[in-house]
């Protein structure tokens, strides 16, 4: 591996890209679990679990921050922790496939508030790239919905994940990566415990459950915002959105390969628009140690 390989964006890329298809195999793993506990008390275990994973293997790392690091960590993932609970509870009245592809919206927001509030030039082709990225999470999501409470719900979670991209765009260059990832996740954790409570916290019932909880806290949580919080310190919040829409993709690849979908039109255009969307995004790079700020 080159001596370069932390400032290296492609690898980056690569390694966030690897961190969608985690996420896209936990719908299926996690699907058993949820229905042996509530979602939220999954979660609550879940990002619990990775809070003392990160903090056991590094505790360093968290001595290292300093003051700011910890409150820009902690900013990030009340974003982070909002948008799981957003989207959670948006879930009791909203299908599977329509929370995944209003939260994928937030390939839209991103770009957006930084040109409102950051006031962040964004390039022709991220709009074009957005573009084919939300009509290829139309294909792999929709299949017709009306707006309500819940759909209200996940258009939150959409801003909390666009707000979240945001802030790991500004702050990561400034902390280490492994320390600031982990704060988040500790934040996120206290937020889905408190979440959780009022109806009492269940615990996993039985050792499949459990190591559900285990292997989605370890790769799906804990290892995915490491590697999210150092990608986002070398690839710009646009380029980041766009590449996290391959999640529903892998979803679907995985479903199709475990035999609990068949291999549509809509699942093949999908994954063509996303894949035309992050090609059409990274065509352009700018010259090594420049980092693109859109």
């Amino acid at each position: 591996m080159p001596r370069k390989w932390k400032t290296s964006p492609g690898l980056a890329m690569a390694a966030l890209i690897g961190m969608t298809a985690i996420w896209g195999w936990t719908f299926l793993v996690v699907k058993d679990a949820i229905g042996k506990m509530p979602v939220m008390d999954f979660l609550a275990v879940r990002f619990s679990v990775a809070a003392i994973v990160l903090v056991a293997a590094r505790p360093q790392s968290l001595r290292r921050l300093g003051w700011k690091g910890w409150w820009q960590g902690a900013v990030i993932g009340f974003m982070l922790g909002m948008s799981y609970i957003t989207q959670t509870f948006g879930l009791r009245t909203v299908s599977p496939g329509v929370s995944g592809f209003i939260t994928g919206m937030s390939v839209i927001f991103t770009p957006f508030v930084m040109w409102m509030l950051l006031r962040r030039k964004i390039e022709g082709r991220i709009w074009i790239a957005v573009a084919l990225s939300l009509a290829g999470l139309a294909f792999l999501s929709l299949h017709g919905w009306a707006f309500g409470g819940g759909e209200l719900l996940t258009v939150a979670c959409a801003v909390f994940v666009a707000f979240q991209v945001i802030g790991l765009g500004e702050w990561s260059g400034q902390h280490d990566a492994y320390g600031l990832a982990t704060v988040q996740i500790i934040t996120s954790a206290v937020m889905m415990l408190v979440a959780a409570a009022p109806g009492g916290i269940t615990l996993p019932p039985d050792l499949a459950t459990w190591g559900t909880v285990v292997l989605t806290a370890v790769l799906a949580t804990a290892l995915a915002f490491v590697v999210q919080t150092w990608a986002q310190s070398l690839i710009s919040p646009s380029h980041i959105a766009v590449i996290l829409t391959m999640e529903p993709v892998f979803a679907g690849v995985f479903s199709v390969a475990a035999g609990r979908d068949q291999l549509t039109f809509r699942i093949i255009a999908g994954a063509v628009c996303v894949l035309a969307a992050m090609l059409i995004a990274q065509i352009k790079w700018r010259a090594p140690g420049k980092r693109n700020n859109q």
